[in-house]
């Protein structure tokens, strides 16, 4: 009798390459340490921990593909200056980092911008977030849409465009507008003057979302040579969230020019419901809507567990 064929199980197709918190580690190879416990304190934000082991497994590795990606960009770029005989100066590579509030965003870009400093070929690099280019509390208030605050009809994104058009040919002094978390307000006449990093990263909610079909124009990601996405459970990001509501009620809502200062006098129970509705009601349906789909388009991903810790790696095949 002729031997029936069975054929084996097709193995999971991905786009990414899938790590353990310990094989992502072990690719930091011999990269060195250089950053201080006092540069990390200086570093971190409210409520996200970040530890010297924690940049040693996660974020080395991760600073070290990164200088190799830009120092094949940079490689691949004076190839074609030479062979076009053009003289243009250098382009700035562009890493795009998003997330859900509460994730850790500005922490992971604080660290990635101080050890990407530190490799030879990318001394200058720069940080914005995308805060500065949310309307005006007056426009969005006549708008309706101060409940709407870091959904993307939010932003100027016109603006943030045209910022990352110019700085991606290279233009000198381009400039950025500046939020004020006190203040809960873009500050008028206030700007940040970004000129000709080696690399800028832009850290916001929605820095990878797709446009609205029907409008060609570009994709702010169009912009990104990398992107990556900070992940982590619903209920963890709730927690994070308010346990940093809770440590601001005692801290930066009790300035008398904070926009927040109404709510430094809650009591306990009435700081934590008020938190968990601004949460419920704001942000976790943004997070559903907007931001949680746009994790496919990241170049890696970064899946935390409930203590903040890094425990997944996932990097998109090239």
């Amino acid at each position: 009798m002729k031997k029936k064929f069975v054929a084996a199980p097709p193995q999971e197709l991905s786009p990414y390459r899938h790590f353990t918190r310990q094989e992502w580690a072990a690719l930091r190879a011999d990269t060195p340490l250089t950053l201080t416990i006092e540069d990390l304190e200086k570093l971190q934000s409210i409520n996200d921990p970040i530890s010297v082991e924690e940049v040693i497994a996660i974020y080395l590795p991760l600073s070290r593909l990164l200088a190799l990606y830009v120092a094949a960009t940079q490689g691949l770029f004076k190839a074609t200056q030479r062979f076009l005989g053009a003289e243009d100066g250098k382009m700035p590579y562009i890493i795009g980092i998003a997330g859900s509030v509460a994730v850790g965003k500005s922490t992971t870009a604080r660290v990635l911008k101080a050890l990407l400093s530190r490799w030879p070929n990318t001394p200058k690099v720069e940080l914005i977030t995308t805060d500065g280019f949310l309307h005006p509390n007056s426009v969005l208030e006549r708008e309706g849409l101060m409940d709407r605050k870091g959904f993307p009809e939010s932003y100027d994104g016109s603006s943030l465009l045209r910022f990352l058009s110019e700085i991606k040919a290279g233009k000198h002094h381009v400039e950025a507008p500046v939020y004020s978390h006190l203040f809960y307000d873009v500050m008028p006449g206030k700007s940040i003057s970004i000129d000709r990093p080696d690399i800028l990263i832009v850290e916001g909610l929605n820095v990878l979302l797709p446009n609205k079909p029907g409008k060609e124009i570009p994709f702010v990601s169009d912009f990104f040579d990398f992107s990556v996405y900070l992940d982590a459970d619903d209920n963890d990001l709730e927690r994070w969230y308010v346990s940093r509501f809770m440590t601001l009620r005692e801290t930066a809502f009790r300035d008398p020019r904070s926009y927040f200062r109404k709510y430094a006098d809650l009591n306990d129970v009435e700081a934590e419901r008020t938190a968990r509705d601004i949460w419920q009601r704001i942000n976790l349906r943004n997070l559903h809507e907007n931001i949680l789909p746009t994790r496919a388009r990241a170049s890696l991903f970064l899946t935390k567990g409930q203590n903040h810790k890094i425990e997944q790696v996932a990097l998109k095949k090239l």
